[in-house]
């Protein structure tokens, strides 16, 4: 009895779990499939559970009886005895009153239940076969099936609802079109997640930004991968050892010998054996690191070329991101996949890992490749035609044969950068195929497949309401048709918030929230943001901050316009300004050599980013110490791009503006005097952050009763005799206690570099061609003697962390 009792309650369980949890119908381990139909994207599992628990709770009492258990599995065909139904119950009923209240339902749904794989869909498949045998669902049979289950449509309005998943148009269901409706998604593109190297992921939960997830028929198989060609990567023996291939395969399938050199740009096709690592297909390699400046986000980014990427290598190695030296071994997981059955029974026999340029699009890539748009865009989950690609990511093509060498191309590195494809705010109906066909996929069992059919006339009736959010709320236009125009041509759609969830989460604005002038901390739905109030023209702001994505970037998260005034909402950085944070009375933060080099380098990372990462290039313009932001960890993040701009035609070529802003003390000479944009006039102010970690002193001090520049003022010292000596009247007190003069002089002098008067005699962010200096083990201040044109910023503030964090 309790044997027959534990199978009942893990029947009764199952079935209930398809109305709610997005699994995969396989049997074999796989992560969960994006969220399901029945709660918006963001939503918890919880949240799911309680949509189902009302689809049982009839009369709306908060509680499940046995009766109402008994009647729901009655209208869909399936039986379940009073006795058996009051038997699950009483298994989790805490409060002993024979009925399953919210609580108690959550417990029983917690169990480890799955989907019992191809005979489970097929069960669900006869439910709406109204003519046996038939071997499909038609209009008629869905009708009395709706109807049954208490839900009365008309025939037309069921022939609307088969039409959305009729793939072959002849007006009916066959089995191959609800099996397709299930699985026709591959995997999902990563956009641009995968450039952030803190994703935190859990191992439990699979993230498109991580590798691809093992959701193919087969656990291993032979795939491809597409490899532009670079220096020092650019000859068959070179790309076959970065990429642990056989250099015979490599050669005979680009057609070449086994000796040839590629022109720099030539698409390199790259055969790999693909196989599955726990949750993730992977090709695997191992890259020894030739340079002490490597880092994991540049080894992903520009030796793989998003074949691989940051979050990846940090997981799969043990070394921390400062502790990279010359002649490191790094397991580097290449991304690849194999087939799903759907694209096996399509033809599909190989997927490549095409790594994504500037200019591509899916429609130019498809036609490439001999393969339709819609592959593509099933392939990779894409919800909408012509989606917005990033580069350094990658999406999946399926293919009948192996790719041809005829089907690659050279790319160009001097043709102009055109902009990304337009991404426009659609309306409800747009997406709804896509919610259907994730809901499907959530189960695909007989309850979940009348939900969704249901679910399916909701959207279709609405197909001419709203614009449909980012998350899947349902909203009317609150920014003007002007600022609404303008946000449509963004690379992602951004959350428009309402103003009154602003004034929620703000609580009207109060002074209690109120972090600083017009920046409130607000609370979203448990999640804290912070809301930035303007009467500015925030669309140019907007549309950058919406294209990039770094860790040491500030992240937006949405927008809102309510009588001309817009509000931006940002992520919620805790420990707010570096210059508040310097100001606060001494501790063993504050007094931190580590932590002050590391909001150096966090600094130093993101102009790199936005200097050599983002086509057009930009420049911020603004850099200093109260726009530079701290999280919760110390982690620093850069901010306020109200006066960032592009260089001429995305080039680091010097422009001039007209209208010179910005804040005394950070201002570089050029830009002053003649109005000159570029690169360099960030990495100047870089060197008078760098000059107020040291000191703990603002851009402008008081010397002998008069305003000075601090840069001006170190400048004097460290050119005149006594330098360490006089410095060190200027240090942080605490810094110098703890050994710090050494590290004070080192960054004394790089910031030096960055300050120079001409912007051609300062470093870089990120340029790395002149660089030719082997540094001695211990002696970093040697190294920071060196012209400023050999070495970058962010190498040089690296370097002085790793020799640091030794000691």
């Amino acid at each position: 009895m309790a044997t027959a009792s534990i199978a009942k309650t893990k029947w009764f369980s199952n079935k209930t779990l398809k109305l709610s949890l997005p699994r995969h119908h396989s049997k074999s381990k796989l992560p969960s499939p994006p969220p399901s139909i029945l709660a918006p994207k963001n939503s918890t599992k919880q949240d799911k559970f309680r949509e189902v628990f009302c689809y049982f709770d009839s009369d709306r009492d908060g509680k499940i009886s046995a009766e109402e258990i008994g009647a729901y599995f009655a209208s869909t065909g399936d039986f379940i005895s009073h006795d058996e139904a009051q038997r699950v119950i009483r298994e989790f009923d805490m409060d002993g009153d024979n009925l399953l209240e919210f609580q108690e339902f959550v417990q029983l749904m917690g169990r480890d239940n799955e989907i019992e794989g191809d005979d489970d869909l097929r069960r669900a498949f006869k439910m709406f076969e109204v003519d046996k045998g038939s071997e499909c669902i038609t209009p008629k049979g869905l009708q009395q099936v709706l109807n049954r289950l208490g839900d009365a449509k008309s025939y037309e309005e069921c022939v609307a609802m088969i039409r959305v998943f009729d793939l072959d148009g002849n007006g009916v269901l066959d089995f191959h079109d609800f099996l397709t409706s299930c699985i026709e998604s591959q995997q999902e593109y990563s956009a641009n997640s995968v450039l952030d190297c803190n994703n935190n992921n859990d191992e439990t939960k699979p993230s498109p930004s991580f590798l691809y997830t093992c959701n193919g028929q087969n656990s291993s198989c032979r795939a491809f991968l597409i490899f532009k060609s670079q220096p020092p990567y650019d000859s068959v023996p070179a790309i076959s050892a970065l990429t642990s291939s056989n250099p015979s395969e490599l050669a005979r399938i680009n057609n070449v010998t086994g000796f040839t050199v590629f022109p720099t740009g030539k698409e390199v096709i790259i055969p790999v054996n693909c196989s599955c690592s726990g949750q993730y297909y992977q090709a695997n390699t191992t890259f020894y690191i030739p340079t002490i400046y490597e880092t994991y986000f540049i080894i992903a980014n520009n030796t793989y070329q998003g074949l691989s990427t940051c979050d990846t290598l940090m997981h799969a190695n043990p070394y921390s991101e400062f502790s990279l030296e010359p002649g490191l071994p790094l397991q580097v997981p290449l991304r690849c996949a194999c087939p799903t059955r759907n694209q096996i029974a399509e033809g599909t026999k190989y997927l490549v890992t095409y790594s994504v340029s500037w200019k591509d699009n899916l429609s130019y890539i498809g036609k490439r490749f001999n393969t339709s748009e819609k592959s593509i865009l099933d392939a990779n989950g894409f919800s909408k035609e012509n989606p917005t690609l990033f580069p350094f990511t990658t999406i999946l093509i399926a293919l009948p044969t192996e790719p041809l060498s005829s089907q690659t191309i050279i790319h160009n590195p001097k043709l102009e950068v055109s902009p990304p494809p337009v991404s426009k705010i659609r309306k409800n109906g747009s997406k709804g195929k896509l919610y259907m066909c994730v809901g499907i996929a959530a189960g695909c069992s007989l309850l979940l497949f009348s939900v969704i059919i249901l679910t399916i006339f909701l959207f279709y009736k609405k197909r001419t309401e709203g614009f449909l959010q980012s998350d899947g709320e349902e909203t009317k236009s609150v920014l003007p048709k002007d600022l609404l125009a303008k946000i449509a041509s963004f690379d992602q759609v951004l959350k428009v918030f309402k103003f009154e969830e602003i004034k929620k989460a703000t609580e009207n604005f109060s002074s209690k929230s109120r972090i600083k002038g017009s920046v409130y901390r607000g609370v979203f739905s448990r999640e804290v943001l912070a809301v930035k109030r303007t009467s500015l023209d925030v669309s140019q702001q907007v549309k950058m901050l919406n294209k990039i994505n770094h860790f040491n970037l500030i992240k937006l998260h949405g927008v809102c316009e309510h009588n001309s005034s817009f509000y931006l909402v940002f992520e919620y950085m805790k420990n707010g300004s570096l210059r508040e944070w310097l100001q606060k009375k001494s501790s063993n933060e504050t007094e931190s050599w580590t932590r002050r080099i590391q909001i150096a380098l966090d600094v130093a990372n993101g102009l790199h980013y936005l200097h050599n990462f983002t086509k057009p290039i930009y420049v911020h313009k603004d850099i200093k110490s109260s726009n530079v932001l701290l999280d919760s960890n110390l982690r620093a993040k850069i901010a306020n791009f109200s006066h960032a701009r592009t260089t001429a035609k995305g080039t680091k070529i010097h422009v001039l503006t007209t209208r010179v802003v910005g804040t005394r003390g950070y201002m570089a000479p050029e830009y002053i005097e003649s109005g000159l944009v570029s690169p360099k006039i960030d990495v100047y102010a870089f060197g008078v952050v760098m000059l107020e970690l040291i000191t703990g002193k603002d851009a402008v001090v008081l010397q002998d009763g008069q305003e000075v520049l601090l840069s001006a003022a170190i400048t004097s010292i460290m050119e005149g005799e006594n330098a360490e000596t006089k410095l060190g009247c200027l240090i942080d007190p605490g810094l110098e206690e703890n050994g710090g003069m050494e590290y004070a002089l080192q960054i004394a002098k790089l910031s030096l570099t960055c300050l120079k008067q001409d912007p051609a005699s300062r470093p870089s962010m990120g340029e790395r061609e002149k660089f030719s200096i082997t540094q001695r083990e211990n002696d970093v201040s040697e190294f920071c003697s060196f012209p400023s044109n050999l070495a970058t910023v962010t190498e040089l503030v690296s370097t002085i962390h790793i020799q640091q964090t030794r000691f």
